[in-house]
């Protein structure tokens, strides 16, 4: 059995050639659009991702400028730093340690006791001031 491809003619083969290369450079045209949406598609998820941060970032800060811009903070700011003390209030200020060593507030067989006391736990420390009867 022959082909009959030989009996055809030269302007069909022609034809049928020039078939084979449109449909090569479509598949290739077809091939850099997919990679190139591809790509397109990588570089949008990227700034997804980044302004997912950035939104992040923004609701942190404004979380951030709302508490320094709180009358609480700034109450505690002038508490803390300027004295401030609101009506009803009392301060209490606990000597430390090492002031009560040097003997200023306590006598002598009181210097003891409280050295040992220096290297308690700052709870500790409240503990031993509201509940310790023994140091009074």
């Amino acid at each position: 059995m022959r082909f009959k491809f030989q009996h055809t003619s030269n302007f069909t083969k022609m034809v049928i050639i020039i078939e084979f290369f449109l449909v090569s450079y479509l598949l290739y045209t077809l091939t850099v659009s997919v990679y190139k949406s591809y790509q397109i598609d990588q570089h949008i998820q990227s700034f997804e991702e980044e302004n997912a941060k950035i939104e992040e970032e923004n609701r942190q800060k404004s979380e951030e400028f709302d508490y320094y811009s709180s009358d609480a903070y700034i109450e505690k700011m002038a508490k803390q730093n300027l004295g401030l003390v609101n009506p009803g209030e009392e301060v209490i200020i606990i000597p430390s340690e090492n002031v009560k060593a040097t003997g200023i507030v306590g006598g002598a067989d009181q210097t003891d006791t409280q050295n040992s006391g220096s290297d308690l736990s700052n709870p500790m420390k409240w503990w031993k001031f509201f509940f310790d009867l023994s140091s009074r």
